[in-house]
């Protein structure tokens, strides 16, 4: 008897992930997609780790950090490129990911971030 892979739909996953509705969650969820976006090009990754002094060695363990990730959309925020780029990259709209810099900055901040 053979037995074929098949390749899961998304639709068929749907019910398997666990939807996140803490806007804070949210936020910290889209600042690990931002340092990925960091990650990702050699020259950004450059001006983050001189800007933030960590090294490359201790990165993975500093994103657990909430502080650490208000840094990394810190770093995405202040230049326009960036962000836009990253909002493209990560299929969100450039407000989604300012108001998720807000949400990590700002404890007191209520909104639902998307």
């Amino acid at each position: 008897m053979m037995i074929r892979a098949q390749k899961l739909t998304e639709r068929q996953t749907a019910g398997l992930k666990k939807p996140v509705h803490n806007p804070r969650e949210v936020a910290e969820i889209v600042a690990i997609q931002a340092l990925s976006f960091i990650a990702g090009d050699p020259a950004r990754l450059g001006r983050f780790l001189a800007e933030t002094g960590i090294g490359p060695d201790t990165l993975r363990k500093s994103a657990s950090d909430p502080k650490f990730l208000a840094s990394v959309l810190d770093f995405v925020m202040r230049d326009d490129a960036t962000v836009k780029a990253f909002a493209e990259a990560s299929q969100l709209h450039p407000t989604n990911v300012a108001a998720a810099h807000q949400a990590l900055c700002d404890p007191a901040w209520e909104r639902d971030v998307p």
